[in-house]
């Protein structure tokens, strides 16, 4: 299938760079190297999950062969029978936020893990310096996928109006396990791009942490995808999973059907 939009092309270059870049980097470890997996897998999934609101996941064999994937992993993910609510989490847990420090895809590259998002999810970007990136989004446009609005962002006025969720709340993954993580783990979940999309701020204010049995994204043509990335995060960083998020997930992954 030709790739044709600027949001497309940019990701099949990003996706090349990721294939090459770590051969030279035969230090990785076996989770690092899944992350890369699900990072790459996630791009995809962004960027498919905006078109699919015209054709939808059952007409898009990239998203089906995915749910199917995905479907499998589910299968095997540890069942809690709910949150446990810890009262111990706290955000500092998973390090500064939108830190450039970690060891996931993107880390390292001088810039923060917000303007890496927004550069990847954005289109008709302009960019500029700021002090915590050369080459930052100032403005762009973004058709949220978790409602299918169309969003302006510009820096210097509407900052707000686009915002980076992550797929698998913080506090989420603390009570499914991430709480007996080292901190450069949490760290990189935080920042990990596989976990991270650019959403409209009314929706990722709505959602805040919940699991996908207290919430799913408004826009149901894209419960296929994020209940995709939901699982692959989940299952690389090997957390559990609630038994009601589960079967919200199970049935949102019947679209491979």
């Amino acid at each position: 299938m030709v790739m044709r939009s600027p949001t497309l092309r940019r990701l099949r270059m990003r996706i090349r760079w990721m294939r090459w870049t770590p051969r030279d980097s035969p230090s990785w470890s076996p989770r690092q190297w899944a992350v890369l997996v699900a990072a790459v897998v996630t791009a995809v999934v962004v960027a498919v999950g905006v078109d699919a609101f015209r054709a939808g996941p059952d007409t898009d064999p990239r998203i089906r062969a995915m749910a199917g994937q995905a479907a499998s992993s589910l299968a095997s993910i540890p069942i809690s029978a709910g949150r446990t609510d810890r009262q111990d989490y706290d955000r500092a847990a998973f390090g500064s936020a939108w830190s450039d420090a970690g060891s996931v895809p993107g880390g390292g590259n001088g810039c923060d893990t917000r303007n890496d998002v927004l550069a990847r999810d954005l289109h008709d970007i302009r960019a500029g310096p700021t002090p915590s990136c050369p080459r930052a989004v100032l403005a762009g446009e973004l058709r949220s996928p978790y409602t299918g609005d169309f969003v302006v962002f510009r820096r210097d006025r509407s900052a707000s109006a686009v915002q980076i969720d992550h797929i698998v709340p913080l506090s989420y993954a603390w009570d499914m396990g991430a709480w007996a993580w080292p901190p450069d783990r949490r760290l990189d979940f935080a920042n990990d791009p596989a976990n991270l999309v650019a959403v409209d701020g009314r929706s990722n204010q709505d959602k805040s942490d919940s699991e996908p049995a207290r919430w799913m994204p408004p826009a149901r043509g894209f419960w296929c995808q994020y209940a995709i990335q939901f699982v692959i995060v989940t299952a690389t960083y090997g957390l559990a999973i609630d038994e009601p998020s589960r079967r919200v997930l199970s049935e949102a992954l019947r679209c491979a059907d």
